[in-house]
Protein backbone atom coordinates (compact mmCIF):
# COMPACT_ATOMS: atom_id res chain seq x y z
CA UNK A 1 0.00 0.00 0.00
CA UNK A 2 3.15 2.31 0.55
CA UNK A 3 4.25 1.64 -2.61
CA UNK A 4 1.17 2.81 -4.70
CA UNK A 5 1.04 5.98 -2.35
CA UNK A 6 4.49 6.99 -3.35
CA UNK A 7 4.43 6.52 -7.26
CA UNK A 8 1.03 8.62 -6.97
CA UNK A 9 2.97 11.15 -5.44
CA UNK A 10 5.45 10.84 -8.15
CA UNK A 11 3.45 11.19 -10.92
CA UNK A 12 1.10 14.22 -9.55
CA UNK A 13 4.72 15.94 -8.56
CA UNK A 14 5.79 14.91 -12.33
CA UNK A 15 2.01 16.45 -13.60
CA UNK A 16 2.84 19.61 -11.10
CA UNK A 17 6.52 20.53 -12.13
CA UNK A 18 7.37 18.85 -15.03
CA UNK A 19 6.61 21.43 -17.34
CA UNK A 20 8.74 23.86 -15.41
CA UNK A 21 11.84 20.81 -15.39
CA UNK A 22 11.13 20.74 -19.34
CA UNK A 23 10.71 23.79 -20.39
CA UNK A 24 13.26 24.90 -23.50
CA UNK A 25 16.16 26.40 -22.46
CA UNK A 26 18.05 26.02 -25.59
CA UNK A 27 19.36 29.31 -26.68
CA UNK A 28 16.82 31.92 -28.16
CA UNK A 29 17.75 32.04 -31.62
CA UNK A 30 19.12 35.70 -32.46
CA UNK A 31 17.91 36.47 -36.62
CA UNK A 32 19.47 39.90 -36.95
CA UNK A 33 22.74 40.76 -37.29
CA UNK A 34 22.17 43.99 -35.88
CA UNK A 35 21.87 43.11 -32.42
CA UNK A 36 24.68 42.76 -30.21
CA UNK A 37 25.19 39.44 -27.91
CA UNK A 38 26.62 40.54 -24.80
CA UNK A 39 28.30 37.98 -23.05
CA UNK A 40 30.74 40.03 -21.39
CA UNK A 41 30.71 43.48 -18.95
CA UNK A 42 33.51 44.84 -21.29
CA UNK A 43 31.52 44.41 -24.52
CA UNK A 44 28.93 46.35 -23.10
CA UNK A 45 30.90 49.35 -21.32
CA UNK A 46 32.24 49.23 -25.09
CA UNK A 47 28.72 49.66 -26.61
CA UNK A 48 27.85 52.05 -24.61
CA UNK A 49 30.59 54.73 -24.85
CA UNK A 50 30.65 54.15 -28.76
CA UNK A 51 27.24 54.48 -29.34
CA UNK A 52 24.65 57.82 -28.39
CA UNK A 53 21.81 55.50 -27.82
CA UNK A 54 21.56 52.27 -26.92
CA UNK A 55 18.58 49.89 -26.44
CA UNK A 56 19.49 46.56 -24.20
CA UNK A 57 17.06 43.82 -23.85
CA UNK A 58 17.47 41.30 -20.26
CA UNK A 59 16.79 38.34 -20.85
CA UNK A 60 16.68 35.18 -19.94
CA UNK A 61 16.41 31.15 -22.75
CA UNK A 62 14.12 29.84 -20.25
CA UNK A 63 12.09 32.54 -20.10
CA UNK A 64 9.08 32.36 -22.65
CA UNK A 65 8.00 36.06 -22.52
CA UNK A 66 11.56 36.43 -24.17
CA UNK A 67 11.27 34.01 -26.46
CA UNK A 68 8.02 35.76 -27.72
CA UNK A 69 9.27 39.41 -27.90
CA UNK A 70 12.88 38.51 -29.27
CA UNK A 71 11.55 38.57 -33.09
CA UNK A 72 9.98 41.68 -32.33
CA UNK A 73 13.32 43.20 -31.01
CA UNK A 74 15.01 41.57 -34.24
CA UNK A 75 12.81 44.00 -36.60
CA UNK A 76 13.10 46.38 -34.49
CA UNK A 77 16.76 46.36 -34.83
CA UNK A 78 16.85 46.17 -38.32
CA UNK A 79 14.95 49.14 -39.17
CA UNK A 80 16.49 51.76 -37.15
CA UNK A 81 20.39 50.35 -35.77
CA UNK A 82 22.17 52.96 -37.27
CA UNK A 83 25.81 52.96 -36.87
CA UNK A 84 27.31 55.37 -33.76
CA UNK A 85 23.75 56.78 -33.31
CA UNK A 86 21.64 53.63 -32.32
CA UNK A 87 22.58 50.72 -30.90
CA UNK A 88 20.44 47.00 -29.74
CA UNK A 89 21.85 44.84 -27.23
CA UNK A 90 20.60 41.72 -25.56
CA UNK A 91 22.26 40.36 -21.62
CA UNK A 92 21.65 37.00 -20.82
CA UNK A 93 20.99 37.38 -17.08
CA UNK A 94 21.88 34.06 -16.67
CA UNK A 95 25.14 34.79 -17.98
CA UNK A 96 26.27 38.32 -17.45
CA UNK A 97 24.26 38.76 -14.27
CA UNK A 98 26.33 41.25 -12.56
CA UNK A 99 25.57 43.69 -15.80
CA UNK A 100 21.94 42.74 -15.15
CA UNK A 101 22.52 43.52 -11.24
CA UNK A 102 24.39 46.70 -11.85
CA UNK A 103 20.96 48.14 -13.73
CA UNK A 104 18.63 46.70 -11.48
CA UNK A 105 17.61 44.24 -13.48
CA UNK A 106 15.08 41.36 -11.85
CA UNK A 107 12.41 41.14 -14.04
CA UNK A 108 12.77 39.48 -17.96
CA UNK A 109 12.74 40.41 -20.31
CA UNK A 110 13.59 43.86 -19.22
CA UNK A 111 13.69 47.00 -21.70
CA UNK A 112 16.43 49.32 -20.62
CA UNK A 113 17.25 52.75 -22.61
CA UNK A 114 20.71 54.35 -22.66
CA UNK A 115 22.06 57.73 -23.98
CA UNK A 116 26.08 58.82 -23.95
CA UNK A 117 26.89 55.40 -21.79
CA UNK A 118 23.73 56.10 -18.59
CA UNK A 119 20.34 54.75 -18.23
CA UNK A 120 17.90 57.44 -19.59
CA UNK A 121 13.97 58.42 -19.71
CA UNK A 122 12.53 58.53 -23.43
CA UNK A 123 9.92 61.66 -23.76
CA UNK A 124 7.56 62.60 -26.22
CA UNK A 125 5.20 59.35 -26.39
CA UNK A 126 1.79 60.27 -25.62
CA UNK A 127 0.20 56.98 -26.63
CA UNK A 128 2.46 55.21 -24.08
CA UNK A 129 1.44 55.62 -20.18
CA UNK A 130 2.59 54.10 -17.26
CA UNK A 131 1.54 50.47 -16.32
CA UNK A 132 3.12 47.30 -14.69
CA UNK A 133 5.32 46.93 -17.52
CA UNK A 134 6.08 50.61 -18.00
CA UNK A 135 8.89 52.69 -15.85
CA UNK A 136 8.17 55.89 -16.13
CA UNK A 137 11.09 58.59 -14.80
CA UNK A 138 11.55 62.33 -15.57
CA UNK A 139 8.21 61.93 -17.72
CA UNK A 140 9.37 59.16 -20.30
CA UNK A 141 9.50 55.58 -20.19
CA UNK A 142 12.69 54.61 -18.62
CA UNK A 143 12.34 50.95 -18.62
CA UNK A 144 9.86 47.78 -19.73
CA UNK A 145 9.42 45.48 -17.83
CA UNK A 146 7.60 42.49 -20.00
CA UNK A 147 7.23 41.71 -23.35
CA UNK A 148 4.83 44.98 -23.66
CA UNK A 149 5.46 45.08 -27.58
CA UNK A 150 3.24 48.18 -28.01
CA UNK A 151 5.62 50.32 -26.11
CA UNK A 152 8.55 48.74 -26.82
CA UNK A 153 7.75 49.60 -30.47
CA UNK A 154 7.09 53.37 -30.12
CA UNK A 155 9.68 53.90 -27.68
CA UNK A 156 12.17 52.36 -30.14
CA UNK A 157 10.44 54.49 -33.29
CA UNK A 158 11.36 57.78 -30.98
CA UNK A 159 14.70 56.36 -30.90
CA UNK A 160 15.14 55.76 -34.55
CA UNK A 161 13.68 59.28 -34.90
CA UNK A 162 16.40 61.04 -32.49
CA UNK A 163 19.42 58.94 -34.77
CA UNK A 164 17.79 60.08 -37.77
CA UNK A 165 17.80 63.56 -36.92
CA UNK A 166 21.28 63.23 -35.00
CA UNK A 167 22.72 61.75 -38.15
CA UNK A 168 21.35 64.55 -40.50
CA UNK A 169 18.93 62.24 -41.95
CA UNK A 170 15.67 63.85 -40.98
CA UNK A 171 14.88 67.47 -40.98
CA UNK A 172 12.56 68.11 -38.47
CA UNK A 173 13.93 66.90 -34.72
CA UNK A 174 11.54 64.05 -33.29
CA UNK A 175 9.52 65.82 -30.45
Amino acid sequence: METIYYILLAVVAFYVFGPALLQNRSPIPETSGNVHKITKPAELDTLLKTTTNVVVDFYADWCPPCRAIAPVFSKLADDNAMHGQLAFAKVNVDYVNDVAARYGVSAMPTFVFFKNGEPRSVTGLEKVKPSQSVVFKDDGVERIRGADHNALVAVVKKLGLEARYAAGLQETKAE
